[in-house]
């Protein structure tokens, strides 16, 4: 039997970004690259250029031309590279823990020159640290020293497996911190899970606040565009008010809603996407409460979800704003058909009243025509009978005038009638 040629690579792709293997204790540092741009249409390339530019410097192998996955070691570190729809995330993970936590050299396997020249701008950025598992007194302690105390989110997680905590707090060298206390005996897959979810968290959450800055650039914009649309409706009602200026006054404001429209579905249909990973990520941890903490999923209820709500309700006022200018147009063109149809009444009107005048002075001008063609015909025929008036006694040149006229102006007035009829 033949295979569909997407068979193999289907079935590949359940299996294309396999969770990191991670010994405790460990450190991993993450980075997520985005184009300011049209991330999602990014040359891809060029991000491919960057990470075999930081490979090289290791010495390390090469991924495949159209990877969108890597998965290699570096010196000391091993790093995941991965390609998404409008980033780039790259974690470095190192076994051991270094003597100072969270310390910023841990990054410096990302050298600042290659930092430099990343074909984009940094998202977010992190560093993870995991121990082991300690009482839960010493681990409370250890958060709050760590972690800013007003804003920690901390809880079990996996059934009890594991704590993770963060702050969602960029330190002083530009990162966020997360801690991961395993217990005894976890598996090294289920350790890469729980840094992988915190990294994912992290990276949908700030995805998804774009959403949240572009609601918040266009509330101005659309408060502009509503009052003036409340203005333009309120002048369809005024007996005086210009129809056309008043549509293409209201055209000009469609038009502004349809950019803003164009200029945002995309940011909005993401956003909702990753707030939907965000709250996916969090939920397969399985929270439970540490020490009566506020844990991953209360956080974002109390921080991230406002956020998320605002998004939808610039959404939705967005789309009824259009949709309002959309019915004001409608009723305003037709009040414009109406208007424009009563004018062409009155125009034809006024071309009946013309064209009755016009018929009225050319039949005028056809009696007067016929008096002059009959003032020159009677002294023609006059003329040329004349010499017969001389034969006959009594005849003089005024009776034959009289004589003739009345069959001229006849026969004129019969030519004019029968010329008309033609052009009729």
């Amino acid at each position: 039997m033949e295979d569909h040629p997407l068979r193999y690579e289907l079935a590949n792709e359940l299996h294309a970004r396999p969770f990191p293997a991670l010994n405790v204790p460990c450190t991993a540092a993450y980075l997520a690259i985005k184009r300011p741009g049209n991330a999602a249409g990014r040359d891809r390339g060029a991000d491919m250029a960057h990470l075999v530019a930081l490979l090289d410097r290791y010495g390390a192998a090469h991924p495949a031309p159209d990877a969108t996955h890597y998965f290699g070691q570096i010196g000391r570190h091993w790093i995941k590279w991965e390609s998404h729809t409008e980033v780039v995330t790259y974690t470095a993970f190192r076994d051991g823990l270094g003597e100072r936590p969270f310390d910023p050299a841990e990054f410096e396997v990302f050298p600042a020159d290659w930092l430099d020249e990343a074909p984009g701008m940094r998202l977010t950025s992190a560093l993870i640290r995991v121990e082991p598992m300690r009482g839960e007194t010493e681990m409370a302690e250890r958060i709050t020293d760590w972690l800013a105390p007003d804003s920690i989110a901390a809880s079990h997680v996996l059934d009890g497996a594991a704590v993770m905590a963060g702050d969602f707090r960029i330190d002083p060298a530009g990162h966020l911190r997360f801690a991961v206390f395993a217990s005894e005996g976890i598996g090294a897959r289920r350790v890469g899970r729980i840094v992988q979810r915190l990294c994912e968290i992290e990276t949908y959450k700030t995805l998804s606040l774009l959403g949240f800055a572009r609601a918040r650039e266009m509330s101005s914009q659309l408060s502009r565009a509503g009052a003036r649309l409340g203005e333009l409706i309120e002048e369809m009602g005024h007996e005086g008010a210009r129809a056309d200026a008043t549509l293409d006054a209201l055209l000009k404001v469609s038009g502004e809603l349809e950019e803003i429209s164009a200029q945002s579905s995309f940011r909005f249909s993401a956003t909702a996407a990753y707030e939907h990973l965000v709250h996916e990520r969090i939920h397969v941890m399985r929270e439970s409460r540490f020490l009566g903490r506020q844990g991953f999923a209360e956080f974002m209820l109390r921080r991230f979800d406002p956020a998320m709500r605002t998004v939808k309700a610039a959404e939705k006022r967005l789309t009824a704003l259009a949709e309002r200018a959309v019915r004001a147009g409608d009723l305003l063109r037709t009040r414009v058909d109406v208007e424009r149809s009563a004018q062409n009444q009155a125009l034809l009107e006024s071309m009946d009243r013309r064209a009755d005048l016009q018929l009225r002075l050319q039949t005028t001008v056809e009696g007067l025509s016929v008096v002059a063609i009959s003032y020159y015909a009677v002294n023609l025929v006059a003329y040329a009978l004349y010499p017969l008036a001389k034969t006959l006694e009594g005849l003089d040149k005024g009776m034959l005038t009289a004589v003739v006229t009345l069959p001229v102006v006849f026969l004129v007035w019969l030519a004019v009638r029968r010329i008309r009829g033609k052009f009729h």
